[in-house]
């Protein structure tokens, strides 16, 4: 799992950075200033938790015990990813605001990553 965490992070970190050269050359100019600052703002995030799932990788391989709460601090960061910045991206793609809503379900499972995180520092 801690390798799957570090592939995770590495692809994600991949597509974080691809996304931001698409958002910065091919939608600069075909995307309304507030749906491009969404795009942005995924591709950040996305960024941030990807070196987040990097550090679980390490964190779960360095520190084996207790590292449960490692783990699903790792989990919470994949999901969170997919929920908030995934959402971000499609709303700023084809504009279906609905989108918008599914963000702070993402945004709370990496609030809840970055806490488990912690008490799994902690608790080491």
């Amino acid at each position: 799992m801690d390798r799957g965490f570090a592939v995770a992070g590495s692809l994600s970190a991949f597509v974080a950075v691809l996304a931001g050269a698409f958002g910065a050359h091919a939608l600069r100019q075909r995307l309304p200033s507030d749906l491009l600052a969404a795009f942005e703002t995924a591709a950040r995030y996305q960024m941030y938790h990807a070196l987040a799932l990097l550090f679980v990788a390490w964190a779960a391989t360095h520190w084996p015990a207790p590292a449960t709460p490692v783990r699903v601090a790792g989990m919470l960061f994949v999901g969170g990813t997919v929920l908030f910045s995934g959402s971000l991206y499609l709303l700023a793609l084809t504009g279906a605001r609905w989108w918008g809503a599914v963000t702070p379900l993402g945004g709370v499972l990496l609030l809840a990553g970055w806490l488990v995180l912690a008490v799994g520092i902690w608790r080491r």
